[in-house]
């Protein structure tokens, strides 16, 4: 131990680290790191990107932890705050998200009763305050999103109009197709899957998302949708193909046999 505290030492002394108090834009650009990471960590937690098991939860779980130390420590940062009540809300959800055999189940058709109402609470308290006294940011944008799911009992009462109004400052604010494909979501709801499809369209010539599954997945959706039953059911399937998660393969496998 004596020597790797000798080694830390001297590789400090040779890249000329230095400790002293951070500027405000260092705290800044280091506390948004931070976030990413929680946040990468989070997601990886609620929907793994591969494997047998659509969840893990001890990683949603420790991100969770990590970010409420985070809020104790930035107790007035709107984006900290954000985050967190983004993580609740999100996990809130988790009880429903799978069958007993661990399928996927859609949130449009999760028995909404199973929700964490407990997280669902403690996410609006911190959230509303937040929301009146801080500029809004990705994360709060994001966690009135997610509130806004929380407080409707069904898919068809969901203000779809407000979710699409938020998705698309969103969209303005950070460059993310993630958000768009979101956006299209909210879009077809309002404006009908005719519209959503459009603007899939647009996304496919991003090269970071073209042909990602996530993307094909959404478009099977739309499609199936708008009727073109055919269509959805080649999408379906070509998502499922490029998935590396067994749950999510299965699920969309499933849709495609439906059709």
């Amino acid at each position: 131990m004596a020597q790797r505290i000798s080694r830390a030492k001297q590789t400090i002394k040779a890249v000329g680290a230095a400790f002293g108090r951070l500027s405000p834009t260092q705290r800044q650009e280091r506390s948004d790191a931070v976030k990413r990471v929680l946040y990468l960590m989070f997601n990886e937690g609620y929907t793994a990107a591969a494997g047998n098991e659509l969840t893990r939860v001890d990683l949603s779980a420790e991100a969770i932890r990590l970010t409420r130390q985070l809020v104790r420590l930035q107790p007035g940062d709107g984006e900290s705050i954000g985050m967190l009540c983004l993580m609740l809300l999100t996990d809130a959800r988790r009880p429903a998200r799978t069958t007993p055999d661990g399928d996927l189940v859609p949130l449009d058709e999760q028995d909404r009763s199973l929700w964490n109402r407990q997280a669902i609470t403690e996410a609006k308290e911190l959230l509303i305050p937040a929301l009146k006294s801080s500029t809004a940011g990705p994360y709060l944008i994001q966690a009135a999103i997610a509130a806004i799911h929380a407080d409707s009992s069904s898919t068809e009462t969901t203000d779809w109009e407000e979710i699409l109004q938020l998705y698309s400052l969103l969209d303005h604010m950070v460059s993310n197709p993630m958000v768009t494909l979101n956006r299209a979501v909210a879009l077809a709801m309002v404006d009908g899957p005719e519209a959503a499809l459009r603007l899939l369209d647009r996304l496919e010539k991003e090269p970071i998302i073209a042909g990602h599954y996530r993307l094909t997945s959404v478009r099977a959706h739309l499609l199936e949708l708008s009727g073109d039953f055919r269509a959805a059911r080649k999408a379906y399937q070509a998502a499922a193909r490029a998935t590396l998660s067994s749950p999510e393969r299965r699920y969309l496998q499933g849709r495609a046999d439906r059709l």
